[in-house]
């Protein structure tokens, strides 16, 4: 059980939970490939590798929340009344691929980049969604 599941609170639920796409690993293997020869290539490798292993990110019917770290913990949680945007950023590429980056920008908050994750799009509208039914009715 991850950081997510551990950390729901009694009446929240998890709505959407956003993945790695295959072409961030690859970036790392290719790093590794190319500048393996070079110390440089080895730590990119694991730089990318540890990330990808020990980042969670998902949406919560109260909540986005992204949680980082392995022997230490970080966490970017922001309400999601408190979302103002949230932005899509997709190469020619990733739109073929169907991977991007999304950046979350809240009130009282820096923005939170994700990088690449598969179907960025779809995560958007998870967040949109959530928020939608976590709005108050008026």
């Amino acid at each position: 059980m991850g950081y997510i599941e551990q950390s729901l609170g009694a009446s929240e639920t998890l709505v959407a939970r956003a993945r790695f796409h295959w072409i961030y690993k690859l970036q790392a293997w290719l790093a590794l490939i190319f500048l393996g020869i070079f110390i440089i290539g080895i730590w990119i490798f694991f730089k990318m590798m540890i990330r990808m292993w020990t980042t969670e990110i998902a949406v919560t019917t109260h909540r986005f929340v992204e949680k980082t770290g392995w022997f230490t913990l970080r966490t970017n949680e922001i309400a999601l009344p408190n979302i103002e945007g949230v932005r899509v950023e997709q190469s020619f590429l990733g739109r073929l691929l169907g991977y991007g980056h999304i950046r979350i920008e809240g009130t009282g908050v820096d923005a939170v980049v994700i990088p690449n994750i598969a179907d960025p799009i779809g995560f958007r509208r998870a967040i949109e969604t959530a928020k939608d039914g976590a709005a108050p009715r008026k």
